[in-house]
């Protein structure tokens, strides 16, 4: 079992994590939800995103719907 720490949280804190919080989840839960989209990117995944991005610029992709075309939906 990892260690545990208690933290304090205003009441309006407290009442906005609330209403994120589903059913099952722990507010450890809900706070790792808006944490982890802020962690650092891996040097692969920058890499990876700045090469879509060129790709994109260059007119390297395919629209939802050519998609869709393309598999007969």
């Amino acid at each position: 079992m990892q260690e545990q720490t208690s933290i304090r949280l205003s009441l309006s804190l407290l009442n906005t994590l609330k209403e994120f919080k589903e059913e099952g989840d722990s507010y450890e839960d809900v706070i790792w939800d808006f944490v982890e989209p802020h962690l650092e990117l891996s040097k692969e995944a920058k890499k990876d995103i700045e090469e879509s991005l060129k790709e994109y610029k260059n007119g390297n992709f395919m629209t939802l719907k050519e998609i869709k075309k393309e598999l007969g939906f």
